[in-house]
């Protein structure tokens, strides 16, 4: 008996490819960082080209104008509305070709054959239309170059498009009115050109009249097209789609939160990965995760990854992966020299040392010395003022003591917004924080003035108060410090020195103080025999000490004799740096941009959201 054996039929052999493809193909797989920029550039040359041979009517004056007075006048104007709205947006969209935006590649390949078009149809110039048309076939043939996702975006921004366009529109408008004096009948004055521009964008007449009736429908296109963009524009961004802010979901939380359980005590930084304004990122394995916030288009990481730290590579080569698909700048702000390591030979990037952070040993610590004498009799001396110090874990905290707390820290910070993004947590009193500790300073009010001013009556005696997060088992990063400006000088060397003596009741046996940052440059500049470079630098950065706490906080952190830990900055390339430094700040709330204060979110991350103050019900 025969069995019937099945046959699979041979695989097809593959396609053969064209020497063409292949060429097109090997061109597609190399990458060219240059190429982006150069059109996005090209892009932006045409565009003003279009702008200004719209604006100025002696760049139409060539050889081949005579052939206009062929075509209607209507014809030939409204081109020339077409080819000024054409290299406006051109404008608009060249930063965002660079940076290899698909969408910017789409809206471009569309602009540009009709910017062609406009020229040739109103016999301008030849020129212009080649050269667009040569930018369109480059970008067609590199479309792999432009992959990148658009930012996460908010309204805001539809808010200062309409600022920024309507300024710019305005502008152009006094230009388009001011280079056409010949043909005005009278000699209108400034404010006259500036209510003509102004009634133009809106499409109403000005006050202004021109002898042509062809200039006047010119100059009336053209500042209706300058409203047409300054309005589209600010519409399409107030209209589209909003994508969420960077947030750290339920889910990812108790994620990160199992990865500190078990590798938490590598990083004091670790536990910032937590701050509820930032996105995280795992590895395949999910035994690592890096957290991350997008700021000016620089994907800025802090601290080291959180986990395994044979997880890392993974962790960083999907951080890679992000960054590049939407072609943000990748950066981390102060990883530890093994992180740092870690980063530049997995990721191919450069490291810079940024500062050193403060730990000291609790178990050792100790105010005896004569290195401690200027610490033992400051804290004397407050102490003999009436001031005494607490210090819990959060969730010996009634939710009154939490209300009072927070609302105490708002209200002594020098700033609307709340500063921090690598060495801060942004909130207090959060249930899942309930390990974090808590040093408060305390003084009785003076007899027959307590009760007046304050919010609580007369058992408000808070006067400052430190915050610090959990760092493995046994250590404590500070997260906040804060006290009432009209305290005693010392409070905060108090405050220390108290959580240094209590803490290793607690099981802490290591505490991170402040980032010190550039402190082996201000350290190496002030000894015996430094040289006039360090010595100059030395000096820039004391003077920048008026603005940023960077010798302020050394000589701080210094007082109580810490071991320091070096800390890096891990960029890409030189030339990233500002765009880094800049995010940087602005990740730090060093700068703020966007949204008035105003319209701002009272209690959004980056203040300190308190929890709900408890009833208090009167007895009857």
């Amino acid at each position: 008996m025969s069995v019937p054996v099945s046959v699979e039929p041979p695989s097809p052999p593959p396609p053969r490819r064209s020497g063409f493809q292949t060429l097109r193909t090997q061109a597609a797989s190399v990458p060219r960082a240059w190429l982006p920029g150069a059109v996005g550039y090209a892009c932006l040359l045409i565009g003003l080209l279009d702008v200004a041979s719209a604006v100025f009517p002696k760049l139409r004056r060539t050889r081949m104008h005579s052939f206009a007075g062929q075509l209607p006048g209507g014809t030939t104007t409204l081109a020339a509305v077409g080819t000024l709205m054409v290299g406006l947006l051109l404008v608009l969209l060249a930063h965002a070709l660079r940076r290899r935006k698909q969408r910017a590649w789409r809206a471009v390949c569309v602009l540009l054959p009709i910017g062609a078009a406009l020229h040739i149809l109103r016999w301008h110039q030849i020129g212009p239309a080649v050269v667009s048309l040569v930018l369109l076939v480059v970008m067609l043939v590199h479309r792999g170059e432009f992959y990148a996702k658009a930012d996460p975006r908010t309204r805001w921004r539809a808010v200062a498009n309409l600022i920024v366009m309507g300024t710019v529109s305005v502008l152009l408008g006094l230009l388009i009115v001011s280079v056409r004096w010949k043909a005005e009948i009278h000699d209108p004055s400034m404010l006259d050109r500036l209510q003509h521009v102004v009634y133009g964008l809106f499409g109403f007449e000005g006050p202004i009249d021109y002898n042509s009736d062809r200039i006047s429908d010119l100059v009336a296109y053209l500042l209706g097209a300058l409203g047409l963009v300054t309005a589209g524009t600010t519409t399409y961004l107030a209209l589209r789609p909003e994508r969420p802010e960077p947030e750290l979901t339920a889910e990812d939380e108790e994620k990160v939160r199992a990865l500190l359980a078990r590798h938490g005590e590598r990083d004091s930084l670790g536990y910032f990965a937590l701050r509820r304004d930032k996105s995280v990122l795992f590895s395949p394995t999910g035994k690592a995760a890096i957290s991350y916030r997008v700021v000016s288009g620089v994907m800025l990481a802090s601290g080291d990854p959180v986990g395994d730290v044979e997880a890392w590579p993974g962790a960083i080569k999907v951080f890679m992966a992000e960054a590049r698909e939407h072609a943000w700048v990748p950066a981390v702000m102060g990883c530890s020299e093994t992180g740092g390591e870690v980063w530049t030979r997995e990721a191919g990037l450069d490291a810079l040392e940024l500062g050193d952070e403060a730990i000291v040993d609790a178990t050792t610590f100790s105010l005896a010395g004569r290195a401690m004498r200027n610490v033992r009799q400051m804290v004397k001396r407050i102490e003999r003022n009436g001031y005494s110090c607490k210090v819990r874990r959060v969730s010996e905290l009634d939710p009154e003591e939490k209300f009072r707390i927070a609302e105490a820290a708002a209200r002594w910070r020098g700033t609307d917004t709340e500063r921090g993004f690598s060495m801060a947590l942004g909130r207090f009193g959060d249930p899942g924080d309930d390990d974090c500790v808590v040093v408060t300073a305390h003084k009785a009010p003076e007899e027959g003035a307590a009760g007046e001013d304050t919010a609580y009556g007369p058992e408000d005696d808070l006067k400052a108060v430190l915050h610090f997060v959990p760092w493995g088992p046994d250590g404590i990063s500070l997260e906040l410090m804060r006290r009432d400006r009209a305290a005693d000088p010392g409070l905060n060397e108090l405050l220390i020195v108290a959580a240094l003596q209590a803490v290793p009741a607690l099981g802490v046996r290591r505490v991170s103080l402040n980032f010190a940052m550039f402190r082996s440059a201000l350290a190496r500049g002030e000894r015996i025999g430094a040289g006039p470079v360090l010595r100059a630098w030395r000096g820039l950065l004391v003077f920048s000490s008026r603005w940023f706490q960077i010798e302020s906080l050394y000589k701080f952190n210094a007082k109580f004799q810490p071991a320091w830990e070096p800390r890096f900055l891990v960029y890409p390339q030189t030339r990233d740096l500002p765009r880094i430094g800049f995010a940087a700040m602005q990740a730090e709330a060093f700068i703020t941009l966007g949204m008035p204060k105003f319209g701002r979110k009272r209690q959004r991350q980056g203040l300190m959201p308190a929890p709900a103050r408890p009833e208090v019900t009167e007895a009857a």
